[in-house]
């Protein structure tokens, strides 16, 4: 079997001391020998890197094989003493392949975490055990393809993000990975980065129509070897989701054009099955299956909300949709048989707590933290802004004169321990968060909370800025400078100017509930705030 090299990285010294610190462990499974193409690869069957969450005392394993179902759902499963939610594969016999479908990862390396991790699903470190567990304890072939938008926004941080996550997809043995339309606003420097092998030719990434650079670089398909089975894969960015990607180091063609010159080069190669990988909307995805009816299998990023746990039928070919769900929280896994009745069954799996945490992942996440620490705020390129209104953050402390009652409910209240939580937490406890922008902006004083980005005279520091740690009075009610000032009588001002500025520091219940907690109480990082979450929290800090 010819095997993946280890990519050449051209990282910084910081990713290269990280891939030396993450472990490898387990044993290579050949693929059987068949012939090959020019151009052709043997992906390496990388095993995943192991071990549960520190300190726990085993690691959970699937439900027992049960009779066959065509569906393959289950209700939940005692496993070895614990409960597994739902295994949507439970009663298949092996299949000849597995193939496991992820993708929209969308920036979500980890989940949130704020209201505990047993009620968030997704994360590296969740898929990296489900993955381990089909590999070694079912003992499946596995073929691994990645749907790609692994980032949401632009930056550094994202950039940092990136390459973690590629890094980790090429450690367990990902073979084929597409590049989304986020994807495409990084730099170009840093996708070859990610991009390149030592040998081009075996580069996970694919694209029919999207060119980084140079396109020697990255192939328009592979075709994957695994047992048996010859797989055809490309993927392709639709054209309404081109929009908006504006690089002189890009090149990006209409998708069905660029289509119809793979589409014979595939079939040439005489595969199995062939697989599409698309990030267009549905309307576009069905079009595109039906143009094209080669592909067996079309995998799209489309779609709102949970993926429906069976494909979807395209109306007039054979070909099958396949959705992939957001924010990394679920894995399709697509059994290939050698039978007239049931080629084919699939399963998708939410990647919810009852997936050990990978200790490999959360080595990787700590020094993932570590790296924004070292940057600090300047080297990830985030400056602070003036807030509208023109006044100074002055911490929750400037209102305990006045607002004793106040004070005391917020002091007594999670919103005060919120950058203690940061410092210490309750879960994944070795791996701090205080200097991460997206957990900062709602985690202390002074921060836009959806666009990560502190306010003039919000919080910098733990040394710089002691006064504006937790999630304080002024991040609802707005700075209070000119308020505090005007109370104190520090200021000679009438008694109209002190009205209004009192008036600005006033929030209704009603606005609070309809805008202000939802900036941060959001789906993303408090799913059981909504969507009538809001009255039983208010209960606890109600003044």
């Amino acid at each position: 079997m010819n095997q993946i090299s280890e990519p050449s990285w051209r990282l910084s010294t910081f990713w290269l001391s990280l891939s030396m610190l993450v472990v490898s462990t387990g044993c290579n499974r050949q693929a059987a020998q068949t012939d090959k193409l020019p151009g052709e690869t043997r992906p390496q069957t990388v095993p995943a890197e192991n071990g549960a969450s520190p300190g726990a005392s085993r690691t959970a394993d699937f439900a027992p094989a049960a009779p066959v179902n065509k569906l393959g759902h289950g209700q939940l499963q005692p496993v070895d003493g614990d409960l597994r939610t739902e295994d949507p594969t439970k009663g298949w016999p092996t299949p000849d392949l597995a193939i496991l479908i992820t993708g929209r990862q969308h920036g979500f390396i980890e989940p949130c975490g704020c209201t505990g991790l047993a009620f968030q699903k997704g994360g590296l470190a969740r898929r990296q055990e489900l993955i381990r567990q089909l590999r070694e304890q079912r003992k499946w072939p596995l073929l691994l393809v990645d749907a790609g938008n692994q980032v949401r926004r632009f930056g550094r941080q994202p950039e940092i993000k990136f390459q973690l996550t590629i890094d980790r997809l090429k450690k367990v043995g990902y073979q084929v990975i597409a590049l989304g339309p986020d994807d495409l606003r990084l730099p170009a420097g840093e996708l070859v980065a990610s991009i390149v092998d030592e040998d081009p030719r075996q580069s996970r990434f694919v694209s029919a129509n999207v060119t980084v650079i140079d396109p020697e670089l990255m192939p328009t398909f592979r075709v994957v070897s695994v047992g048996d089975y010859r797989i055809g894969i490309t993927s392709v960015l639709g054209d309404r989701v081109q929009q908006g990607i504006f690089s002189d180091d890009l090149i990006l063609r209409p998708a069905a054009e660029s289509l119809a010159r793979v589409v014979p080069q595939l079939k040439q190669a005489n595969c199995d099955y062939y697989l599409l990988l698309v990030q267009a909307s549905m309307d576009e995805t069905r079009a595109l299956a039906k143009q094209f009816p080669l592909f067996s299998f079309i995998i799209t990023s489309a779609g709102v909300g949970y993926p429906p746990k069976q494909p979807e039928q395209v109306e007039g070919v054979e070909g099958t949709i396949i959705e992939v769900g957001p924010k990394g929280m679920f894995g399709g896994v697509l059994g290939l048989y050698d039978d007239d009745d049931i080629p084919w069954r699939y399963g998708l799996f939410e990647l919810d707590a009852s997936f050990p945490d990978s200790a490999p992942v959360l080595e990787q996440l700590k020094l993932y933290q570590q790296e924004l620490e070292r940057a600090g705020l300047e080297g990830l390129g985030i400056r602070p802004v003036a807030h509208p209104r023109g006044a100074s953050f002055v911490g929750s402390r400037a209102c305990m004169k006045c607002h004793q009652q106040e004070f005391k409910i917020w002091a007594d209240s999670p919103h005060a321990k919120a950058t203690d939580s940061l410092i210490k937490p309750s879960e994944r406890v070795d791996i701090p968060r205080h200097h991460d922008p997206e957990c900062l902006s709602c985690h202390v004083t002074g921060w836009h909370p959806q666009k990560y980005y502190p306010y003039k005279s919000g919080f910098l520091s733990l040394d710089s800025t002691p006064l504006l740690v937790g999630n304080g009075c002024e991040n609802c009610h707005g700075p209070g400078s000119s308020h505090v000032a005007a109370e104190l009588k520090m200021e000679n001002i009438d008694q109209q100017q002190r009205m209004e500025w009192r008036l600005s520091m006033r929030l209704t219940l009603e606005k609070a509930k309809q805008e202000q907690c939802y900036q941060c109480h959001d789906l993303d990082n408090s799913p059981d705030f909504h969507p009538d979450g809001f009255d039983r929290y208010w209960e606890q800090i109600a003044h």
